[in-house]
């Protein structure tokens, strides 16, 4: 009888182990992901400096935007330093997505902007860093969706039962997910056949 019971409580702290063993590896999982967001995200906040210098020459008139936009890359990249720290943090991430915005926003004024000079769009080096940023965007949306992903997984599984007793016990916090659309790009495009 001594052994039976000895067994089961065994096989419940087994139990548990493995439940948080489950945690802890989801936790690092989504902590991961987070780093791959960073690397693209450092890798466009180095371009933006390289596309703003390119760009001074064409558009003397315009410092605001160009001061803009680089205000805008120093704020991202201190919302991005912040979530480093903590990337499950919910204030951090929020920090940093609110950043992101801000940096999206200037930036559309920028590229705007450029458009209306015909000379720097045909600027080669304009040209290559545009294409850059570009294929840095798409990355940095690959990257985002894998850290989502990674959260939810992470989030269901500290949730759901007995998972949440571990999870509640030893400080397993739900992570925020990393949403980097601006408001007009959720805005239905406008269609008109006149």
């Amino acid at each position: 009888m001594g052994w039976i019971l000895l067994v089961a409580v065994l096989l419940v702290i087994v139990f548990f182990i493995a439940i948080y063993n489950g945690l802890v590896t989801s936790r690092n999982g989504y902590k991961n992901a987070f780093s791959q967001i960073d690397v693209q995200l450092q890798r466009r906040y180095d371009l933006i400096p390289n596309l703003v210098e390119t760009a001074k020459g064409y558009l003397k008139h315009e410092r605001e935007t160009l001061e803009a936009v680089i205000s805008a890359r120093n704020q991202a990249v201190s919302g991005l330093k912040a979530a480093q720290a903590n990337p499950g943090d919910p204030q951090a991430i929020q920090q940093l997505q609110g950043a992101e915005g801000m940096l999206a926003g200037a930036m559309t004024r920028f590229m705007a902007l450029a458009e209306a000079y015909p000379d720097l769009k045909a600027n080669q080096n304009m040209m290559q860093l545009t294409e850059e940023l570009s294929s840095t965007e798409n990355r940095v949306a690959f990257a985002r969706q894998a850290y989502n992903d990674a959260v939810m997984s992470y989030n269901n599984k500290r949730e759901v039962f007995p998972n949440s007793i571990v999870a509640g016990s030893f400080g397993f916090n739900p992570a925020q997910m990393l949403q980097l659309e601006t408001p007009a790009a959720r805005a239905a495009p406008k269609v008109s056949f006149n």
